[in-house]
């Protein structure tokens, strides 16, 4: 029987701002959808963090036997420097800043997305669309919502009408929970608005001016889509008209979120989404990031150390760790001081997994392990809480400790349950890897070096006899020195 049958698993959802009983649509399936990047400039910390949180919720809806179609789309055009409906597109004008093609700029980021992810070890989603790979679509979604009556086209522009969506008994604000009627008293009349029938209007395809390189036809203009309409297409084409989760940055809820509804909900009647989800924001030492400031560190700078921020590199698994420690819905705090308080954290976990190999079992357990495993699940199935499941593994730690010292007793069958549970939350779960194996790796690498060393001074000063002991007791321990032209190289047999 797959676990998700027995399953518990509770989800706050933002719509409702309630936790709920997660029912997918399908039983035994899930379709979730979550916002990527836009691939206009390196993959910044704050996002890495979101596609980790939904990273270990993919990695547990799978744990739970549920068959998951995970969507992440990748944003290439579309998506103004200002969030709204003004200004140039991001990509455009850093392909004009750079005096290169668009698409040199979506692939260069869109590479630099995929291998810092691939270092955080991130499960690649099931698909993986783009916006540019989806302009018919998006074109014809638009002349639906124009055949509804919900928008309107201004000089080869075409905006999505929301008063008039209000009077016909829908709710723009239903997820952020703000009101139209206050954010019209709100609103400024800013200069490039005045095509719109009200402020509140937002774009779907938006006419392309001379500056803009990046245009397609379209019945109303050459031009491009609203970047809100993007993932309301993609998300339907491939997860259906509705279905079970989306996820995103808090900073998305409005009005990215907010417009999607209204959108999708136009052209198909229905709640698009059952389960909407929301990552929260990273401060670093205590502060926004922010490169005009310099409070500011990439994700491959931290693994290398080449930063003025933190007081050394830290190995990937480390940073996932420390990520893991706070529940998705937090703020998480990014400091040096943090992150080598998890680094000991997590070596001390990864020591307990290597101990675990060599617990000697009893007849009978004293350790509750059953009772251990619901625990864990427990944490898990309340809204996917890491910091409570973390906390369950250090129980395990001490638990380890206690069986290695004969302090505590464990059976044959209780032990194949205990280390099989850690391994499933610990690397399936949480999606650490050991990181230790590789420091071993590095050391045995960095001794034999100095042999080799030691042994090339030796054979400079004729000392044959030392020389050929080097060699000959690390052949015994199964490495091979190689001598060639270029140097000394070994094997490990």
């Amino acid at each position: 029987m797959e676990i998700y049958k027995e399953n518990q698993l509770k989800i706050y959802n933002s719509l409702t701002k309630s936790k709920e009983l997660f029912k997918p649509l399908i039983p035994g399936r899930v379709g979730m959808y979550v916002c990527g990047p836009t691939v206009y400039s390196n993959v910044h910390l704050g996002n890495v963090r979101t596609f980790m949180s939904f990273d270990v919720v993919f990695r547990y809806l799978l744990h739970l036997g549920y068959k998951v179609r995970y969507v992440r789309n990748i944003t290439d055009a579309g998506h103004l420097e200002n969030d709204a409906d003004e200004g140039e597109d991001r990509i455009s004008k850093k392909a004009r800043l750079e005096e290169i093609e668009p698409m040199e700029v979506v692939q260069r980021y869109t590479v630099d997305f995929h291998e810092t992810l691939e270092k955080y070890n991130f499960l690649p989603p099931s698909i993986e669309p783009t916006a540019t790979g989806h302009i018919v679509e998006q074109i014809e979604m638009i002349k639906e919502i124009m055949d509804k009556g919900f928008a309107y086209e201004v000089n080869g522009s075409v905006y999505f009408d929301v008063l008039a969506y209000n009077e016909k008994g829908n709710n723009y604000g239903i997820l952020s929970g703000r009101k139209i009627e206050d954010a019209i008293h709100n609103t400024r009349t800013l200069d490039g608005q005045s095509d719109k029938k009200n402020p509140q209007d937002f774009a779907l395809w938006k006419k392309a001016d001379e500056r803009h390189i990046m245009r397609w036809p379209s019945p109303w203009s050459e031009g491009f889509p609203g970047w809100h309409l993007e993932c309301s297409v993609m998300s339907t084409k491939y997860l259906g008209e509705q279905f079970d989760i989306h996820g995103g940055g808090m900073d998305l809820k409005f009005p990215h979120h907010e417009c999607e509804i209204a959108q999708s909900h136009t052209c198909s009647g229905k709640t698009p989404v059952n389960y909407w989800m929301h990552a929260n924001m990273l401060l670093l030492n205590s502060q926004k990031m922010a490169k005009s400031t310099g409070n500011f560190v990439l994700p491959n700078e931290i693994l290398t150390g080449k930063n003025t921020i933190l007081s050394k590199a830290f190995a990937p698994s480390v940073v996932r760790f420390f990520n893991m420690q706070a529940h998705y819905r937090s703020i998480l705090d990014f400091s040096s001081d943090a992150l080598e308080a998890s680094e000991k954290g997590y070596y001390k976990l990864m020591d307990a997994v290597h101990t675990l190999k060599t617990i000697q079992v009893s007849k009978t357990s004293s350790v509750d392990i059953a009772s251990w495993k619901k625990q864990c699940y427990a944490a898990m199935n309340d809204d996917f809480n890491t910091p409570i499941l973390i906390a369950h593994l250090f129980d395990a730690v001490k638990m380890i400790n206690q069986l290695k010292e004969q302090k505590e007793s464990i059976s044959a069958d209780d032990l194949v349950d205990f280390e099989k549970t850690i391994h499933a939350f610990v690397f399936d779960v949480l999606g650490l890897t050991d990181e230790s194996k590789q420091d071993s790796s590095d050391k045995i690498d960095g001794v034999v070096a100095l042999l080799i060393k030691l042994r090339k001074e030796a054979r400079d000063n004729k000392d044959w006899a030392l020389s050929d002991q080097i060699r000959d007791e690390l052949l015994a321990l199964g490495i091979q020195l190689k001598d060639g032209r270029e140097g000394t190289t070994f094997s490990i047999n």
